[in-house]
């Protein structure tokens, strides 16, 4: 990428923002573009030696040549025919025998090439994605259950509600990472297709033999095949990018959450350290350390998680943090992609080529959204302690609903809710307990008493823990959909 900002370490080059932004085993850098579209290459030179129309041996050379050449982007003279391709098959051509040249791009256009290479830099990334989404929402599992008992405030428009559970919170989150993970699987199992239609999506050089082969180069290749070419029809892009859009949407949601909770005025929960990298790979790409270094061998100095350059005292939700850097985006990244699905007649005059940057940012980014997620919820600290005390110190207002209710049986729901709403007035004037004005001022203890309305009922209606309805069983159907999903 022009201009990029690069640093050194040993034998390991990185980009500046690389550690936030591009975090995980996501690969849709140059390299992998360039890797993609050698692979779809040497398929095609396959399939091509399967169908009859290269000879034996071909496909076998052109795919040695494409894992073993020496190729440049820069070489490539993309600025000269408006996309990497033509200088590529010229390339690969060169480095393959004489005998096998006729199995080189025979039959495909520049956009076959690229869009079907995208669409396995796609499947490669959901394939990523997806076990980091996994390895999430196991944890949020593990959080639901461990938590389904640990009482917290509930909080609505920001404002304290009523009394949840911090096990429902993370059954919340666990629906959404299940349903998000679902949602792009069936898009890579379903949405992502060869693309093989040659100059203008007719297959003409191939004569009846261009079905064959397309059908043949997605086996090769394990993607769908396409009722036809879809050069002009984007709808698959659009799909994909919807697909991890609601990926980055349910990110999001949970680290804003863990921001919010981790404020030091509310300290219900806190970031327990470097996440470990999510994923089999240790970077972008598997190109740099999984954390921010420490050792004098060639990684960057750790320095204190979390710090600040300023502020020595200061520890950020740093996971939280990075997952909103990436997932803020997004939206701009599939608006460009909707934009561009506009295409002319049978091939698009710069709203494909107006695709490609947006495309690999957004693999990019989701997948380092839901590397970084993973490591999140995997280390996440929780603090029953702090969530029972802050909901203690409410002096019982967040119980006000199940109150009212006690008393609309016998009072009628507009007396009862205008009774109990007097007195929670009179609790916050007086900085008082509910408990203490409802049972304590006279006017009110005498129409409780006149409804038959025992204190003993009061009390009860003010335990948080008799006003939580449905968590439990919630919790149980995550869990149980989460467990039915994958074991």
């Amino acid at each position: 990428m022009a201009g990029r900002g690069v640093v050194r370490w040993g034998a390991v080059t990185i980009g500046l923002f690389d550690p936030v932004f591009n975090r995980g085993g996501v690969a849709a850098g140059d390299d992998a573009w360039l890797r993609a579209l050698l692979d779809v290459e040497a398929a095609l030179a396959r399939a091509l030696e399967r169908a009859g129309l290269a000879s034996a041996g071909s496909g076998a050379a052109v795919t040695e040549a494409a894992a073993t050449g020496t190729f440049d982007p820069a070489e490539l003279g993309t600025g000269l025919t408006g996309n990497p391709v033509p200088g590529l098959a010229r390339a690969l051509a060169r480095q393959v025998p004489p005998a096998a040249r006729e199995a080189v791009h025979r039959g495909a256009t520049s956009q076959d090439v690229m869009d079907t290479a995208a669409m396995l830099l796609a499947g490669r990334a959901c394939d990523v994605i997806g076990a980091d989404l996994r390895q999430a929402a196991d944890a949020a599992a593990g959080l639901a259950a461990a938590h389904r008992g640990t009482l917290m405030m509930g909080r609505t428009l920001l404002q304290q509600a009523v009394p949840v559970t911090f096990g429902l919170v993370g059954a919340g989150w666990l629906s959404g990472l299940d349903d998000a993970r679902a949602g792009l699987a069936t898009v890579r199992r379903t949405r992502l297709a060869v693309q093989f239609g040659g100059a203008a999506g007719t297959l003409a050089s191939l004569g009846s033999d261009g079905p064959r082969v397309a059908a043949l180069l997605a086996g090769e290749l394990g993607l769908a095949v396409p009722v036809l070419p879809w050069h002009t029809d984007r709808l698959r892009i659009i799909d994909l990018a919807a697909a991890l859009a609601k990926v980055t949407a349910v990110l999001g949601k949970i680290a804003r959450d863990v921001t919010l909770l981790a404020q030091n005025e509310v300290g219900e929960v806190r970031e327990g350290g470097p996440p470990p990298l999510a994923g089999a790979q240790s970077g972008p790409g598997g190109r740099f350390p999984p954390d921010a270094g420490g050792s004098p061998g060639g990684s960057p100095p750790r320095g204190k998680y979390g710090g600040s350059s300023a502020m020595p005292h200061k520890s950020n939700p740093v996971a939280a943090i990075a997952v909103l850097g990436c997932v803020k985006q997004v939206p701009g990244l599939v608006a460009t992609l909707i934009g561009t699905a506009e295409q002319e007649y049978q091939r698009a005059a710069g709203a494909w080529h107006a695709e490609w940057e947006p495309f690999s940012t957004l693999l990019r980014l989701a997948g380092s959204a839901a590397s970084w997620g993973a490591g999140l919820l995997g280390g996440l600290v929780v603090d029953g302690q702090r969530m029972a005390a802050n909901l203690a110190a409410t002096e019982g207002l967040p119980l006000a609903e199940h109150v009212t209710s006690l008393l609309a049986g016998v009072l009628g729901q507009i007396q009862a809710h205008d009774l109990v709403a007097r007195a929670s007035e009179r609790a916050v004037s007086a900085g008082l307990p509910l408990r203490d004005v409802l049972l304590g001022v006279p006017e009110l203890a005498d129409r409780l008493s006149a409804a038959g309305v025992s204190a003993e009922q009061v009390e009860a209606a003010l335990e948080p823990a008799g006003y939580l309805g449905a968590a439990d069983a919630f919790i149980d159907a995550a869990l149980t959909a989460h467990g039915g999903r994958y074991g």
